[in-house]
């Protein structure tokens, strides 16, 4: 039975640069990169391509010894130019020069009614071989699904609440018949119940409020309302041992697509967004596309931060990187490397901030866009506790002793107190909002591979 679920804990951080709803033609993107960092978990990657290889989109690049059957597919066809690898030998990026005219691997095509009557093993093998697996990601741990576990359930967010979040009606507009598909398919990898998170105070796009097969439920409040996380604890709560597995809805569009089309499809539209472009827009690209043509010539200055994916969970990145494999937004801030003497105690209309003693004046002109960057405005100093988490936390967990049990590698207080229910964009805020400056997501990730690997 479907719930409207409404949060009042949270924080929306109203920032300038939001994309301009139209989709805007850029110069193509000649290089794209698959990074073995985007995966969590992966500690064993074995490569499959050597410099100067050919492939076509589909054709496996690499592979997690841990786990051989899931596949790391070319997004592009084209030749593989870099093989590139840091410290101790550690490999960084798979990097294609893209051809003109994208060439793929060809797969089995399904229709609904071979989707039905096929076994879940021959559903899996496809998968896993194309590409399209690692698109679902198990909690707890935020890891990529294991083909031999069998979820309780699978759980989709339909909206994004981070800062200058996408507008999914133009980054899925036409996918009616692959988000189906997907859907069909995903029901048949666990006896639970498809889920599918919307947003009760917006319009969805066509193709998911017109779903069959999946539960939907809707969430109203600020941000982190759209974590797929805090829809899971207020929908069907994750207990130890037991496990379920999330989708991002492009993760079930490319599921769709490859069942419909039988090829391993990586096309993707992204928002370029931020105060320091230009031209703040959508542009069609695919998977682990190169930033430099978004970039270049389209910054207001050079001292800059570029972010792939949001400013609260993204990846800084270098003016010639590459998109993350999760990601479909690039944004674009003013670096903060700079000293402000007192910044700290001054109020101030133009600072955004959580705490009405430094951002009061903010809290006047809730509507305003402000222009951020990356100064912490404070160094690291003792954890203080504030009980700040507790106010942007919308989930029955209590934050501030969940994070002193992570610093005491206390087990058994950590299970207690649901770290099997979170991951890193679920404690942004608490990060962003910290007085005591603590990187609480790198935190958070020492102690799930505490457990993880105990």
């Amino acid at each position: 039975m479907s719930k409207l679920v409404k949060l009042k804990k949270g924080f929306d951080i109203n920032l300038a640069g939001k994309a301009e709803k139209k989709v805007e033609s850029f110069p193509t993107v000649k290089t794209f990169a698959i990074k073995p960092t985007d995966f969590l978990g992966m500690e064993r990657p074995k490569v499959l391509v050597k410099e100067g290889d050919t492939v076509k989109a589909g054709t496996p690049l690499l592979f997690d010894k841990k786990m051989e059957k899931v596949q790391f597919v070319a997004p592009v066809s084209g030749e593989v130019v870099e093989v590139k690898r840091g410290e101790k030998r550690k490999l960084l990026e798979i990097k294609i020069l893209a051809d003109s005219e994208i060439e793929f691997e060809s797969f089995e095509k399904l229709s609904a009614a071979d989707i039905q009557s096929a076994s879940r093993e021959k559903l899996i093998d496809q998968m896993t071989l194309s590409g399209v697996w690692p698109q679902l990601i198990q909690r707890p741990f935020g890891v990529i699904a294991n083909p031999a576990d069998e979820p309780r359930a699978i759980f989709i967010s339909g909206f994004d609440s981070h800062p200058l979040a996408p507008d999914y009606e133009i980054l899925f507009k036409g996918q009616e018949q692959a988000f189906q598909t997907g859907i069909d398919v995903l029901k048949r990898l666990t006896k639970g119940k498809v889920f599918l998170g919307l947003n009760a105070e917006g319009t969805a796009p066509a193709a998911f409020t017109n779903v069959k097969g999946a539960e939907i439920n809707k969430f109203s409040g600020p941000h982190p309302a759209g974590n797929v996380g805090v829809q899971i604890h207020h929908i069907d709560p994750i207990n130890k041992g037991e496990i379920v597995w999330t989708v991002s809805p492009y993760g079930v569009i490319q599921i769709g697509k490859l069942f419909l089309k039988g090829v391993y499809d990586a096309s993707k539209v992204v928002a370029l967004t931020g105060s320091e472009l230009k031209k703040a827009a959508y542009t069609n690209t695919y998977l682990g596309a190169c930033v430099d043509t978004f970039v270049a010539g389209n910054t207001k200055s050079d001292n800059l931060r570029i972010i792939s994916g949001n400013v609260l969970t993204g990846s800084k990145i270098n003016p010639d990187g590459y998109m993350g494999y999760y990601d479909h937004q690039i944004t674009v801030i003013p670096e903060g490397d700079y000293e402000e003497f007192l910044g700290w105690l001054k109020p101030s209309a133009k600072k955004l901030s959580f705490h009405k003693a430094i951002g009061m004046l903010s809290f006047l002109s809730r509507d305003k866009e402000y222009v951020v960057d990356t100064n912490t405005h404070g160094e690291e100093r003792p954890f203080v506790i504030s009980g700040s988490f507790e106010k942007v936390m919308p989930m029955d967990i209590l934050p501030t002793y969940l994070f002193k049990a992570i610093h005491a590698n206390d087990y058994d207080e950590m299970e207690e107190l649901g770290i099997y229910e979170l991951v890193e964009e679920d404690v942004a805020l608490c990060e962003f909002i910290d007085p005591s400056k603590n990187e609480i997501q790198a935190l958070l990730r020492s102690g799930i591979e505490l457990l993880m690997y105990s």
